[in-house]
């Protein structure tokens, strides 16, 4: 039966190592070579990249001062048709959204909540219709 001796010279030499720090360092040292080969890596992907657009290339806002698309209009509630007792309104007949635009602001009163507060969680507030 062979039995493999290590030689006590040989521990002592990798637990000197170990200990006296060598192992760390140059730990560190391979840590530090992959962080600048990342950082050298990523300049050139970044050169390799179109430049950003320049300032006139850039679209500009309308001459009427608000973004596209934009739509300021007053809308007020749509009237519910009538119908006879004998017939239902099917949701196609009935228009779109419930609302419909309005020539006209609507009124300071209409625009007010009318009383009812609206306390959030937390707020201290007694709730709605209190």
């Amino acid at each position: 039966m062979k039995t493999f001796l290590v030689d006590s010279a040989q521990v002592s030499t990798a637990a000197g190592v170990w200990q006296s720090g060598l192992a760390q360092v140059v730990g560190g040292l391979i840590v530090v070579a992959v962080l600048i080969g990342a950082f050298v890596l990523g300049f050139r992907v970044m050169k390799k990249e179109l430049p950003p657009p320049d300032p006139e290339s850039q679209p500009r806002r309308p001459d009427t001062g608000q973004p596209p698309g934009e739509v300021s209009e007053y809308r007020r509630p749509a009237e519910m048709p009538q119908t006879d007792g004998e017939h239902r309104l099917m949701p196609y007949q009935l228009k779109d959204g419930g609302t419909e635009t309005s020539p006209e602001p609507p009124s300071e009163e209409k625009r007010k909540w009318g009383g009812i507060s609206s306390g959030g969680f937390g707020s201290g507030g007694p709730g709605h219709g209190d």
